[in-house]
This record gives structure tokens, C-alpha cells and sequence, in this order.
């Protein structure tokens, strides 16, 4: 597992381990560590429905592993009933939570890959759904490391970053999304100071950023939501680092209730996963023209051109011309701060 050296006393967020499904519980965290085995469909849906695994990414993990363990009851059939039973139990855990981008991505690719398999036997259909949930899991991992290889260069020696929510590695199977770039700076022997928002009603992160940051070793103080004002007008915080539920075609994306704050010249990045993003490059337009000093989504696994769309980063940052490479833009955020 990617994350897995940061965090010795930790379980994996997720780990499929010769045909089991195993979740590390969230509702548990920080006082108890309890890994469930989810045996049937059912399991899987309550796991995500109470937010026992959570986490865009990786409810979107665990609905792939999910619909495996889903249908493992259903291999004695032939397979033009198991591919129904199959349709029938995506559909259902689909309902576990309507407003999670990434479950319902996911179960519609896993039933893709059943489609294009080419299949001759339930057995090897099977064996493809594996498979393809492996890959979404790998890919999840990547992609939180792109992430924080990508977000790292905003991280100074000596600076401050605050953080909302937890977009971090317990939302993910990697580094996390928001906390990328935080882990990977560390990693790196670079000395900085994490503030976490407690994250009302349900403290997520109070009860995991700040207890995945500390079990990793970084520095991070706790604060209450109606601080990050304060704290921000002392000069404390350089940067602002947040996840992000959904993104919209449109460039506006969602978050928790106090992800807006005033703009104090604080630079404020948002780090979201492919499967959340819909317009990257108009995420940072949208921001931008609501408000912010400086705001990016990161798609991670590459250095993204984005001059083939009619709102390109050229809107935002001038100064990069038509085109903008993901370390062009991380330039003039950092010319930003100075």
C-alpha cells in the first residue's frame, strides 16, 4: 500500500486480501482501530451508507471491491443470470449514497467492464471484476501521488497550511487529495505547520485529519472552525489546502460548510480526484471569479495541457499564454504568495 509506510499503527483504508473485503471503520476513529470484514452485499451497503468507509475516492474504491463481494453468492449461475444479478445488486448499492459522485462512477464502470469483456463464463467474469476493481484501487494510489508530487512546490520551509474536512489518506487508498502534497513535503524534511478545522457536525477533522496527521508525524494543531478567520488575519496561514465533494461542468465545486472563507491574500488550492472533476480548468476560472486569490483543482497523474477547451487556464493566468502545464500554473501560485 502507498500510504501505508506514513502510518505503522494504521490498518489500510481498504485491503482486498484473497477474495475479502476489509474496511477500516471511520466511525470508530480516533479512540478504537477495527477493521470489518464485509461479507455480503448488505455489509457493503451499510458500510457505506454509515459512513464506515468515506471519502470520495475511496467509497469509490470500496463499491468496486463491493459489487465483487456483492455478486460472490451469485457465481453457481449461468452466466446471463449472474450478469442480471450483477445489474440488479449495482443498482442497489448505488443507493447506499445518492450524493457520492465517485459510487455511482465506479459501480457504472465495474458494469462497463463486464459489457466489454468478452466473457465466455461467469467464472471469467468474475475474474474481470476483480480485476477491474484492482485497477481502480491502483489508480486511486497513483493518483493521490501525482497529487502530492504536483501540489509539493507550494509547501515552503517555515510555512503554515491550513486544511478543511479530511480529504486525506483515510478518505483515499494513498496519500489523500488535500493532504497529498502535505505528506509528500514532509517526506521531503520540509519543516511546516498544518492547522485542521474540527469539521462540525461530524468532525471529521478533528477525529481523522488530525489524527492521520499526527500518526504520520507532521506537525498539526487543532482549531475550531470559527478560528480559521482568525488565524488567517495573524499571518499564520500561506496556504489553504481542500478537497472537494463534486465539481461541476461549470467550474464550481462543493465542499463542506466553511471551505469559503474571506479572502485575507492567502493562496487556496482545491485537489480533486478524475472521478470528482468534471472541468478542471474551469474549476480555477470559477473560483477565481468568485473571489479567491488563487484557486486550482490538480488532475494529478499528468502535467495537463489546457488549451483545448474554450475556458482556458490562459483566462486565469495570462501570463502562461495559451497553454499551462501543471508546473506553469504552480509557478505563478507561488509568484502569488510573494
Amino acid at each position: 500500500m502507498v500510504a501505508q509506510s506514513l502510518f505503522p499503527a494504521l490498518a489500510p483504508t481498504i485491503e482486498w486480501r484473497d477474495g475479502d473485503l476489509l474496511l477500516l471503520d471511520q466511525t470508530r476513529l480516533p479512540h478504537e482501530i477495527v477493521v470489518e470484514h464485509v461479507a455480503d452485499a448488505a455489509a457493503v451497503w451499510r458500510a457505506i451508507h454509515e459512513l464506515r468507509v468515506r471519502g470520495a475516492p475511496a467509497i469509490g474504491v470500496a463499491a468496486a471491491y463491493g459489487l465483487c463481494v456483492a455478486v460472490q453468492d451469485a457465481r453457481a449461475l449461468p452466466l446471463a443470470q449472474f450478469r442480471a444479478e450483477l445489474e440488479r445488486r449495482a443498482r442497489w448499492l448505488d443507493t447506499a449514497r445518492p450524493t457520492a459522485v465517485n459510487l455511482s462512477w465506479s459501480l457504472r464502470r465495474m458494469l462497463q467492464r463486464a459489457l466489454t469483456c468478452g466473457a465466455s463464463d461467469t467464472a471469467a467474469l468474475y475474474a474481470a471484476l476483480v480485476d477491474e476493481a484492482q485497477q481502480i484501487h491502483a489508480e486511486d494510489q497513483a493518483l493521490c501521488e501525482g497529487i502530492g508530487r504536483h501540489g509539493m512546490p507550494l509547501i515552503g520551509q517555515g510555512s503554515g497550511v491550513l486544511t478543511h474536512c479530511n480529504a486525506g489518506a483515510l478518505a483515499t487508498t494513498g496519500l489523500g487529495t488535500a493532504t497529498a502534497p502535505i505528506y509528500a513535503a514532509h517526506r521531503e524534511g520540509v519543516t511546516f505547520k498544518v492547522f485542521a478545522d474540527e469539521t462540525r457536525p461530524l468532525l471529521q477533522g478533528a477525529r481523522l485529519t488530525a489524527f492521520e496527521l499526527q500518526q504520520a508525524g507532521v506537525d498539526v494543531t487543532l482549531i475550531m472552525d470559527s478560528a480559521a478567520a482568525s488565524i488567517m488575519s495573524q499571518g499564520l496561514v500561506d496556504l489553504v489546502i481542500v478537497g472537494t465533494d463534486r465539481v461541476a461542468a461549470n467550474g464550481d465545486f462543493a465542499n463542506k460548510i466553511g471551505t469559503l472563507l474571506e479572502d485575507l491574500g492567502v493562496t487556496q488550492v482545491v485537489l480533486t480526484g478524475v472521478a470528482t472533476s468534471i472541468g478542471v480548468e474551469s474549476t480555477a476560472r470559477s473560483a477565481h471569479e468568485s473571489g479567491f486569490n488563487v484557486t486550482l483543482a490538480l488532475d494529478a497523474m499528468t502535467d495537463l495541457t489546457m488549451n483545448a477547451h474554450e475556458n482556458s487556464v490562459s483566462t486565469i493566468f495570462p501570463r502562461l499564454g495559451e497553454t499551462g502545464t501543471t508546473q506553469e500554473i504552480l509557478d505563478v501560485l507561488k509568484a502569488t504568495r510573494s
